[in-house]
C-alpha cells in the first residue's frame, strides 16, 4: 500500500508524477486485503520518502488500528525517533532506506535496539541504489550495499526492481538472483510481479527469497491474491 497526499496511490517506476489513484480510504483498502487473506501489509509513504519524515502518519496508524495482519511501514524513516514511532504505534517491522546510505550508524543503532524488527530497503536503477523517494541515484551498487549489511540484527532486506515497479512486465529474475546470492540476510522481491507465474518463479530461485510484495497487479485485478495464495501454500 503506497500512501500519498492520504490516498492509496500506486506509481510507474517510482516517478511521483506518474501516479494513479485507488483510494481515498486507505483503511478501507487495508481491511480488504486483510479479509482476502493477506498475511502481512507493507505500507509506504511516498511523501515521507521525498520529505525524509513522516508525511501521512495519520493515515497509517489509522490503518494499523483497523486490521489486526502484522504491518511493516517505510518511506522516509532515517532516524530513530521515526523508528520508535512506527513500531509504538504497532507496526511490526520498520524498513530503512536512505539512511543505510547517509547514516549508518543510524541503522546499526536501529538493529541493535530493535533486533529483527528492522527491514532495509534496497530499491535499485540499473543496479544502482536509488535514494530520497527515488529521485537520486547513488554510485554504489545494490549488490555491493547488501554485502555490508552482514552481522546486523536485520530481519531482512526488500530488494525493488525500480525499471519493473508498476508497470506490470514481471520481474527480472537474474538481477533478483544475483542480489540474492550476496545477501547475508533473507530477502524480499519487489517490482513488476504480475501473474502467479511470477511468483513461483521467485519462489523457485533461491530459498532465502521469503516473500514478494504486490501492488498494482492486486489493484488492476491482474492477479487474484487468494489464487496466488493458494498457489504458493500448494
Amino acid at each position: 500500500m503506497d500512501l500519498k497526499d492520504g490516498r492509496c496511490v500506486r506509481l510507474r517506476q517510482g516517478d511521483m508524477r506518474r501516479e494513479t489513484i485507488y483510494s481515498e480510504d486507505p483503511v478501507a483498502v487495508a481491511l480488504q486485503w486483510e479479509q482476502l487473506g493477506a498475511p502481512l501489509l507493507h505500507v509506504v509513504d511516498l511523501n515521507g520518502a521525498i520529505e525524509g519524515r513522516p508525511a501521512n502518519l495519520a493515515q497509517i496508524e489509522a490503518i494499523l488500528n483497523a486490521v489486526s495482519v502484522p504491518i511493516q511501514v517505510g518511506g522516509g524513516v532515517r532516524t530513530l525517533d521515526t523508528v520508535r514511532t512506527y513500531l509504538g504505534c504497532g507496526a511490526k517491522r520498520v524498513v530503512m532506506g536512505t539512511a543505510v546510505l547517509q547514516d549508518r550508524a543510524v541503522l546499526e543503532d536501529a538493529c541493535e535496539l530493535f533486533p529483527e524488527r528492522i527491514l532495509v530497503g534496497i530499491d535499485a536503477k540499473n543496479g544502482k541504489v536509488a535514494v530520497k523517494g527515488w529521485t537520486a541515484v547513488s554510485d554504489t551498487s545494490a549488490r555491493d550495499l547488501v554485502k555490508t549489511l552482514a552481522g546486523l540484527n536485520l530481519a531482512g532486506v526488500i530488494y525493488t526492481d525500480i525499471s519493473r515497479d508498476g508497470m506490470l512486465e514481471g520481474p527480472d529474475l537474474s538481477s533478483l538472483k544475483a542480489f540474492v546470492k550476496d545477501s547475508p540476510v533473507p530477502v524480499i522481491a519487489s517490482g513488476g510481479i504480475t501473474r502467479i507465474e511470477d511468483i513461483r518463479a521467485i519462489q523457485a530461485l533461491d530459498p532465502r527469497i521469503e516473500g514478494v510484495i504486490v501492488g498494482k497487479a492486486l489493484y488492476d485485478g491482474k492477479l487474484d491474491l487468494k489464487a496466488a495464495l493458494a498457489a504458493v501454500a500448494g
